[in-house]
C-alpha cells in the first residue's frame, strides 16, 4: 500500500511539474518577443513604457532602464514628465503646441538665439539655439485616438543641456508613440 501511495504522489508531483512548466513556457512566449499582430517590439537598447496607468492611451520607447533610474512625475500643470537617468527627459502635455508660434518666438528671441531649424514639419520642430553654448530642443505634436498631445524635451536651466544625439533620440521616441488601446482589447 505504501508503494502505491508513493507512486500516486510521484505521478501527481510529475503532473503538477509538467503543468507548471507548460504555464511558464506559455507565459514566457506571450511576454517575450510578441510576434502576433499589433504587438510592440522596442528597438535595440530601448524599453517599452506603458503609460496607460497615467491616463495616456499609448506606450513610449525609452532607453534601457536596467542600469539607470526611471522617473515618471505628474506635474501640477498636468504634464507627465518621463526621465531616464541624466540623458533622457521629456514632458507630455495633453494639448497640441502651436508650432507656428514657437517658430516665431524662436526667431525673435534675442537671448537664446536660433541657429538652425534642423527639422521643420507640420507636426514637429527640432532646433539648435545658443546662449553661451549650443542647445538642442524639440516639440512633437501627436494625435492618439481622439486626443492631441505635445511632447517636448525637459529644459532645466540649472543642468547641462542635452546633447544633439540625446535630443534626437528623445525626438525619435516622441515621433513613435504607439497606441495600445487596441492591444488591451485583444
Amino acid at each position: 500500500m505504501s508503494t502505491n501511495i508513493h507512486l500516486l504522489l510521484n505521478q501527481k508531483q510529475s503532473s503538477i511539474l509538467s503543468l507548471t512548466c507548460l504555464a511558464l513556457i506559455l507565459l514566457v512566449t506571450s511576454c517575450g518577443s510578441k510576434q502576433h499582430e499589433g504587438s510592440l517590439v522596442a528597438p535595440a537598447g530601448m524599453n517599452i513604457l506603458d503609460l496607460t496607468k497615467y491616463g495616456k492611451p499609448f506606450a513610449l520607447f525609452v532607453p534601457d532602464t536596467s542600469k539607470v533610474r526611471l522617473s515618471i512625475t505628474e506635474t501640477t500643470s498636468g504634464a507627465l514628465e518621463v526621465r531616464v537617468g541624466e540623458n533622457f527627459g521629456i514632458s507630455i502635455n495633453e494639448q497640441a503646441t502651436d508650432l507656428a508660434l514657437v517658430k516665431s518666438d524662436l526667431k525673435g528671441d534675442d537671448v537664446n538665439k536660433l541657429k538652425n531649424l534642423i527639422i521643420d514639419e507640420a507636426s514637429a520642430l527640432l532646433w539648435e539655439s545658443e546662449i553661451v553654448q549650443p542647445e538642442f530642443h524639440f516639440f512633437v505634436n501627436q494625435k492618439i485616438e481622439n486626443s492631441e498631445y505635445s511632447i517636448e524635451d525637459i529644459k532645466n536651466p540649472e543642468a547641462k543641456p542635452f546633447s544633439k544625439e540625446e535630443v534626437q533620440r528623445m525626438f525619435d521616441c516622441a515621433k513613435n508613440l504607439k497606441s495600445i488601446k487596441a492591444q488591451s482589447q485583444s
